[in-house]
Order: C-alpha cells, then sequence, then structure tokens
C-alpha cells in the first residue's frame, strides 16, 4: 500500500494504481465519536476536489466528508450501512469510505503527507 495523504478536513486518502481509495483519519473518528450512520455517494458520481462527498453521523453530530481528490466513484464500501462503528474502530482500513478513479492526478500535490498532517493536528491543541 502506497503513503496516506491527508486533507486539512481529516480525510485521508491512499492512491494504488490511478485508484484513490479514501476515508476519514483516526483524528477525525475520535473527535466524532460513535459513528451511527454513513451517507455515500452513487457508484459514477463525479466529484472535484473539496467537493462534499459523503456525511458522516456520530451521536454528537453530522460532518460532511470532502473529495480529497478529483474523480469518478468507483467503489463504496457497503459494509459501512450495517457497521458504520467500523469507521471508529478501523478509520485507516475495514472503514474506508469509497474509491475514487482519479483523473487529476496532480491533486495529490495539495495534500499533506503523514508527517505534515501529524504537525497540523498538534497545532490543532
Amino acid at each position: 500500500m502506497n503513503d496516506y495523504m491527508y486533507t486539512d478536513q481529516h480525510e485521508w486518502v491512499c492512491v494504488e494504481g490511478g485508484v484513490a481509495i479514501m476515508g476519514i483519519s483516526i483524528y477525525a473518528a475520535e473527535q466524532l465519536g460513535d459513528i451511527v450512520y454513513v451517507e455515500l455517494p452513487d457508484i459514477g458520481a463525479s466529484v472535484s476536489q473539496g467537493d462534499e462527498i459523503a456525511v458522516v453521523e456520530s451521536v454528537k453530530a453530522a460532518s460532511e466528508i470532502y473529495a480529497p481528490v478529483s474523480g469518478v466513484v468507483i467503489e463504496i464500501n457497503e459494509a459501512l450501512g450495517e457497521a458504520p462503528d467500523t469507521v471508529n474502530e478501523d478509520p485507516r482500513g475495514e472503514g474506508w469510505l469509497l474509491k475514487l478513479k482519479m483523473n487529476k492526478p496532480a491533486d495529490l500535490e495539495k495534500l499533506m503527507d503523514e508527517a505534515a498532517y501529524d504537525s497540523f493536528i498538534e497545532d490543532l491543541g
């Protein structure tokens, strides 16, 4: 698996052969608390970097999830319909949200690597 890249909205993306697998960061999952529902886009939906792409609802609040890169949704994590708490338990593994076929690889240049993201969340206090 390639390295994880992060947005300042706490989404992660990992690219494998032009496909961007995405989800929310461990930090975001901890901040949200117990996730009770995940609303995912339709397969075939086209999104641009920064577009709202999903909604994660926790016992605390609903939080919009934004596309870390531009592309077309080619797969969603169907298992989250039955077990949305998987996002809390394994946000960078089984709790992935969706996969995008990237159409603008240059979008990755706008993201943070793991070290930069760790520094970013430390600065949040």
